[in-house]
């Protein structure tokens, strides 16, 4: 470690200051900028191999095969069921009953990043769409008004749910295992909305991980900057 310090002193400087005490502001930024960039490489790595028809399509074609090939009445049900927690009327729902319960606990400035987020994870997810121009899978054909690239489904529960329990953690209990079990349910809720979406047929396996880092790089900017935001106000 000391040779470390010693050949690499400014770079030493930086991380030790992003957790020193009294700089969480750094910290914040700098994590919120890690994880941005790297769901920005995801995304735009399979943004590349979609519209090039590089092997990651034919991954999609296969799993699609192999899940249409599985198809039964009990699971049809169910993943209808978790296929519905991501859907456009559902999403505005909870958009709606958490921004009503933040102007009533009149926190204002976490109003205006809920709104912020899912706003513009729907506007986000909507122009990148439009951008892409990916036809639905054979099976979805005409059901949808929509492109099929991103998942908006994928993309818009995670941003959701994830502010949600961003929202949780900040105004709830001060308890680590209640902390840390509102996040497994937020993160297993998400990846059974993706996992119907390939069950049902609507989507491609890339379209629900592009979903996910489009919305993954979204609410990490916005947390991010509600962090700063909130701790500069605090001081």
């Amino acid at each position: 470690m000391r040779r470390l310090k010693l050949r690499y002193a400014r770079a030493w400087s930086f991380v030790t200051a992003r957790f020193a005490r009294g700089e969480d502001w750094g910290l914040h930024l700098t994590i919120g900028f890690l994880v941005s960039a790297l769901a920005l490489w995801i995304f735009l790595g399979i943004t590349k191999d979609v519209l090039h028809n590089d092997p990651i399509t034919q991954l999609d074609s296969t799993l699609l095969d192999w899940m249409q090939a599985h198809h039964g009445p009990a699971a049809d049900q169910i993943f209808r069921a978790l296929s519905a927690l991501g859907s456009p009327l559902v999403m505005i729902t909870v958009a709606v009953g958490v921004a009503v319960f933040l102007v009533i606990s009149k926190q204002r400035l976490m109003l205006e990043g809920w709104l912020l987020a899912v706003g513009g994870g729907l506007l986000l997810n909507n122009v990148v769409k439009n951008a892409i121009h990916r036809p639905r899978p054979h099976a979805a054909a005409g059901l949808y008004q929509s492109w099929s690239f991103p998942s908006g489904h994928a993309m818009v529960s995670l941003i959701a749910y994830g502010m949600l329990t961003y929202v949780l953690i900040l105004l709830g209990p001060r308890n680590r295992r209640a902390h840390l079990a509102i996040v497994g349910c937020a993160t297993l809720l998400v990846l059974a909305i993706g996992v119907s979406r390939l069950y049902l047929g609507a989507h491609y396996f890339s379209d629900v991980v592009g979903g996910y880092a489009a919305g993954m790089l979204w609410l990490s900017a916005c947390i991010s900057g509600l962090e700063v935001t909130r701790r500069w106000r605090a001081t």
